[in-house]
């Protein structure tokens, strides 16, 4: 294509050297022919690397979404703000393959040959179209210079505002029963505000650095002119050879000026690949780990280490030991770290030190999808999905294994289990009932069956439950203990953190934590007898 772009120039010269003095008609129209076939093929070219380029995004696509939907998702302490932006900074960032900027990198390593035609039509000429071609990288520099931290800024905060309003339009309801929607519109115009002032300023930098270049673009190429002209007079070049330097000196300074004229684009995708660098450093390596054989049900923690924000430890060397079958009720006020410590059982958050294992495995040697059919978590906040309520027991395995047959009634038999397989039966379409984003469109207690029984689902070896009965009734409460006691009898091991007493009965130890360390740990009687009087005094205090 760039060789194919002289064609024209050729043509000029040839018509004003060959044609014109000799008034040669069959020479002008062979000329026009081969320009004709020569600007056809440069037209199918472009059309071809346009193509290309398009397929190359598409390929792009494939080869790496999965990989930073995967990697956002498997470090659970991953920084919000990263994993919220990684998929819009990728989606600029290909969008940057099909757009101009791209064909101005494409071309700009064939300015050193332009610069050289020019230096063959006349040295004078090579001369001004390299240094108008050093004029416009300098340009290009200060452009670089002068807008690359403004529109990182810009870019970060509108990540930010992005990720608030998200939150904000997800809790439409209680912005409206609250009262916030002013507040809230203020704060996210405020935002926005923001954004403007800095996109504002680099664009106003970067349409004055583009106006200079254009004004430098178009002196040289009409300095060209002037100077091709000097030299016809001069007999130094022939006539042809005047308007061949304006186009070939156009020609070198077209590139640089195109990738300027693009440089907002392609600061931003500069600004993609560092967040995404910093989103695959963060993520820990996608290691195939040797399948580890079904637990029994004992489960090890020695040393457990959680930090939180400035280095202050939300829990600070936990240990203790659970054996199969029993069922350890996990107390303590709020913000000891009881939700920290199941978390981090469950594999939802990293601990800092120490170990957890499952039979003597450590969990960072499980495959965490594997260790997952064995574990299951129903989460202080019930995070159901966008699904129906059979994907959502399911954990939505229909869409890694659409050929299983037995999904329906391994969903039905958790579902009876939870005892909320009445409760699904009498929702319109039942287990097929679409939940909204979030679950929406469940009362909080039927949602909390329903991440009962999503919890579980394969009936795993461990139950790890979050206060499992904040949300329900007496009626739901009673079928919560009844569904502890059917899983202790069938061996299985259980942690869960409740503040009602209701579920006393059916435990065996309890775990007591205080400012995240472990305070107390050991039979229910003999546990009860010490923290109940202080219960007492606290209350009368």
């Amino acid at each position: 294509m760039n060789l194919l772009i002289i064609a024209p120039m050729l043509y000029m010269l040839q018509v004003y050297d060959r044609v014109l003095p000799t008034q040669g008609q069959t020479t002008l129209m062979l000329l026009t022919l081969a320009l004709a076939i020569a600007l056809l093929a440069m037209a199918g070219l472009e059309a071809i690397r346009s193509r290309l380029l398009v397929r190359a995004s598409v390929e792009l696509d494939r080869a790496m979404s999965g990989k930073i939907i995967r990697a956002t998702l498997t470090r659970p302490d991953s920084a919000q703000r990263i994993s919220r932006q990684a998929l819009r900074e990728f989606d600029t960032l290909r969008n940057a393959i099909t757009g101009p900027a791209i064909h101005g990198l494409l071309d700009a390593p064939w300015v050193p040959i332009y610069i050289i035609v020019a230096f063959l039509l006349h040295p004078w000429i090579g001369v001004l179209a390299l240094g108008g071609t050093l004029l416009v990288v300098f340009l290009a520099w200060r452009s670089e210079g002068a807008t690359r931290e403004p529109l990182q800024q810009a870019n970060m905060a509108a990540g930010r505002s992005y990720a608030l309003y998200d939150n904000s339009v997800a809790s439409a309801d209680v912005v409206r029963s609250l009262g916030l929607r002013e507040a809230l519109v203020a704060g996210h115009v405020g935002d926005r505000a923001t954004i403007l002032d800095l996109q504002s300023e680099a664009g106003l930098t970067s349409s004055r650095l583009t106006a200079e270049s254009k004004f430098v673009r178009l002196l040289l190429q009409s300095l060209a002119l002037g100077v091709g002209a000097l030299l016809a007079i001069n007999a130094s070049i022939s006539p042809g050879a005047v308007f061949a330097s304006m186009f070939i000196v156009g020609r070198a300074m077209a590139p640089i000026d195109q990738l300027i004229g693009s440089w907002r684009t392609i600061v931003q995708a500069r600004g993609s690949i560092a967040v995404l660098d910093e989103l695959f450093l963060q993520a820990p390596p996608d290691i195939a780990r040797t399948r580890l054989p079904a637990p029994e049900g004992r489960l090890d923690i020695d040393g457990l280490t959680v930090m939180g924000q400035y280095q202050k430890p939300i829990l600070y060397n936990v240990s203790f030991r659970v054996m199969p079958g029993e069922v350890v009720a996990i107390v303590g006020p709020s913000g000891a770290g009881k939700s920290t410590l199941v978390r981090a059982i469950a594999g939802a958050q990293r601990a800092d030190h120490g170990s957890i294992r499952f039979d003597n495995g450590e969990q960072r040697d499980w495959d965490p999808e594997l260790l997952a059919k064995h574990v299951g978590f129903m989460p202080q906040e019930t995070a159901l999905f966008a699904g129906t309520i059979k994907e959502n027991i399911s954990r939505f395995r229909s869409r890694i294994e659409p050929s299983a047959r037995d999904i329906d009634e391994l969903a039905i038999t958790a579902a009876k289990m939870a005892g909320a397989h009445e409760m699904i039966q009498l929702l319109p379409d039942g287990y097929d009932h679409q939940l909204q984003a979030g679950g929406r469109g469940l009362s909080a207690g039927q949602a909390q069956r329903i991440a009962l029984a999503r919890a579980l689902f394969e009936s795993p070896r461990y139950v790890i439950l979050d206060e499992p009965n904040a949300s329900l009734d007496a009626e739901g409460d009673a079928q919560l203990t009844e569904t502890l006691v059917q899983l202790k009898s069938a061996g299985v091991t259980i942690l869960v953190v409740a503040h009602r007493l209701s579920l006393l009965p059916v435990v065996d130890k309890i775990l007591a934590i205080r400012d995240g360390r472990l305070a107390m740990y050991g039979a229910r009687d003999e546990v009860m007898r010490v923290i109940a009087p202080q219960q007492r005094v606290s209350a009368q205090g």
